[in-house]
């Protein structure tokens, strides 16, 4: 973490929580503010010493960062009422909405970090991906850097446009694999067990696996053939799911998601 400094969050949802939380765990020199309308959600940051305001304008006055963690449906009218200063570090984690709608409700100048986290987040285990626009210096991109660190893992991509594909790898994907937990144990129910030991089964077997992948440094495909003996029964299962078309339902479903990602910053942008 490099030298205190001040951070102002817009918007006191879960994710902000998150950030939040995490940056107050070891980091006791840093100022933050968290601004939101909602009084009760702000008090839901009443034991973390932080200052709470719902004055956007004042909750950024003296901000070195400014993060911005509203609805994107919403992001129009918070900026209609947001004036930001050409030092401050503006980093966005609203889905969908781009860097050039970014800068429209802004300033062509603004230094913006666009951030892709995702839920795991809210437990300190998440996974975000950054791209800075060409106003960021290094000191910008390290505090950018070190926030969404305090809620997981982080990773820079080369251009804006690869958040697409990270809001479908990444983004969205926690829901993917809750969708496979959910058919194990749907599986496991009909062929006898009580949901209790199927849900248990299920879920420990995705920790493990996950695991493993992280801690071993294998590949997934390494490890998916070590643990498959010719004409054993985990051989039997995947053949099943490679006859239906596992992999090319995964890869049709993440390209569906790029898209629609790009349609959302349509959606969410600037009108005119």
């Amino acid at each position: 973490m490099s030298e205190a400094y001040s951070i102002t969050f817009i918007g006191a949802g879960n994710m902000a929580m998150s950030l939040v939380k995490g940056l107050h765990q070891g980091h006791p020199d840093l100022r933050l503010t968290v601004a939101d309308p909602i009084n009760e959600q702000l008090a839901n940051y009443e034991s973390l010493q932080v200052t709470t305001t719902s004055d956007n304008q004042a909750a950024i006055a003296d901000a070195d960062v400014v993060v911005l963690a509203v609805k994107p449906q919403v992001a129009g009218d918070v900026f209609a009422n947001l004036t930001l200063a050409p030092h401050q570090l503006l980093i966005s984690i609203a889905a969908g909405l781009n860097l050039a709608a970014l800068a429209t409700w802004t300033s062509e100048s603004l230094p913006i970090v666009r951030c892709m986290p995702n839920t795991p987040a809210l437990l300190g285990v998440g996974m975000s991906a950054l791209f800075a626009n060409e106003h960021c210096d290094e000191l910008m991109r390290q505090r950018a850097e070190d926030i969404l660190t305090a809620a997981g893992e982080t990773v820079w991509v080369n251009q804006e446009s690869d958040l697409d594909a990270v809001t479908a790898v990444s983004g969205s994907g926690p829901a993917y694999f809750f969708q496979l937990m959910e058919a194990m144990i749907d599986a496991g129910a009909e062929l006898g067990l009580d949901r209790e030991t199927a849900t248990k089964l299920t879920l420990q077997t995705a920790y493990g696996a996950a695991l493993m992948a992280m801690e071993t440094g294998d590949a997934p495909a390494t490890l998916r053939a070590n643990v498959t003996s010719p004409g054993g029964t985990t051989q039997a299962a995947l053949e099943i799911m490679q006859a239906q078309g596992l992999p090319g339902i995964v890869r049709d479903a993440l390209a569906r998601a790029a898209a629609r990602s790009v349609e959302l910053a349509e959606d969410f942008g600037p009108k005119g």
